[in-house]
């Protein structure tokens, strides 16, 4: 039996935690060893942590925010996660920040903040949320950037680990290789160095086979942790995706094989053609395509040769409206 099975308690109580007593506690989950994972609370609490005094969502005040949250926290008692009541601005190590939902690290730093915590819907959708949202300033290793941003995570170190921007939003850093306008998100190593980032437009990359043009026309995940250009602490390639090249690779003077992006319909089911685009890797001294370990080949014993790709397609679009 896993240690995190719980039985789950519906009635409404008073409990202690280590930071401070909850009243009008509606629901909570108990681990086996009875400490609590989790709860409601259904009046206003105030629960004394080093980042200040924090309110747990007790009610929804807006269209926006309909249901009541849980907090949950980790075996020992100390907070995992919580749904704050309004949004409260948090010290942190890259200055302040405005947040409705926050998650800690077992050793009680901060691991992610959320600004806005909307329940997304038919009714309440990620524009809704936007509309709502505020610039915020924050000092990284590069030095302060200011975007609307959806979260900010942390290394339990306190550094910070990777932004995640709004759609639409961009922000213009200076990274190993060249001044890049950056969409979607931002991460870094522990030490502030560059991890990886997301792209706004097509760049040319130096690569160990030449020079790549990388940009992902659809890239996956809804947060900024990884991108598909990605570094490796000392600044070289380690990733990349492309929708504009294929790469050619001689096994021998007889024996090649061609490694291309591919090409799918839209998604509104139209005639629209898009890329689908190929991801390149460079690790201990190989390259691998489309991070299949079984396309992988040695940079040192093969040849390559990068090719223009001649495909007539055009961005995906996601509003089939008309």
């Amino acid at each position: 039996m896993s240690s995190l099975n719980f039985l789950t308690q519906m009635i409404m109580t008073n409990t202690s935690t280590l930071y401070g007593e909850l009243s009008g506690v509606e629901f909570r989950s108990l681990f086996s060893n009875g400490k609590m994972d989790g709860c409601l609370v259904t009046q206003p609490n105030t629960l004394t942590t080093p980042y200040g005094t924090l309110v747990p969502q007790y009610e929804a005040e807006d269209m926006g925010r309909r249901s009541v949250k849980p907090i949950y926290f980790y075996k020992d008692g100390s907070l995992k996660s919580i749904a704050l009541q309004s949004q409260t601005n948090l010290e942190t190590p890259v200055g302040s920040i405005p947040a409705e939902l926050v998650t800690f690290h077992k050793s009680g730093s901060i691991k992610r903040i959320f600004p806005l915590d909307g329940k997304l819907s038919g009714f309440w959708g990620w524009k809704n949320e936007f509309a709502l949202a505020s610039e915020i300033t924050i000092n990284s290793p590069l030095g302060p950037l200011s975007a609307k941003m959806i979260g900010v995570q942390f290394y339990e170190s306190g550094a910070l680990k990777s932004i995640t921007l709004w759609p639409g939003q961009n922000i213009t850093i200076q990274t190993p290789i060249g001044e890049i306008t950056v969409r979607k998100g931002l991460a870094f190593y522990e030490s502030g160095a560059i991890r990886s980032f997301e792209p706004l437009k097509k760049i040319e990359i130096a690569t160990p086979v030449g020079m790549i043009t990388s940009y992902d026309n659809e890239p996956n995940g809804i947060h900024g942790d990884i991108n598909s250009v990605q570094l490796t602490e000392d600044g070289s390639i380690e990733a990349l995706s492309t929708v504009d090249h294929a790469v050619e690779v001689f096994l021998s003077e007889e024996i090649s094989e061609l490694f291309h992006p591919g090409v799918k319909n839209n998604v509104c089911g139209d005639e629209r053609k898009v890329s689908v685009p190929m991801k390149v890797r460079f690790e201990k001294s190989k390259i691998m395509f489309h991070d299949n370990p079984k396309l992988s080949f040695d940079l040192a014993q093969c040849r390559f040769e990068v090719r223009q790709m001649d495909m007539i397609t055009k961005e995906p679009i996601y509003s089939c409206a008309g």
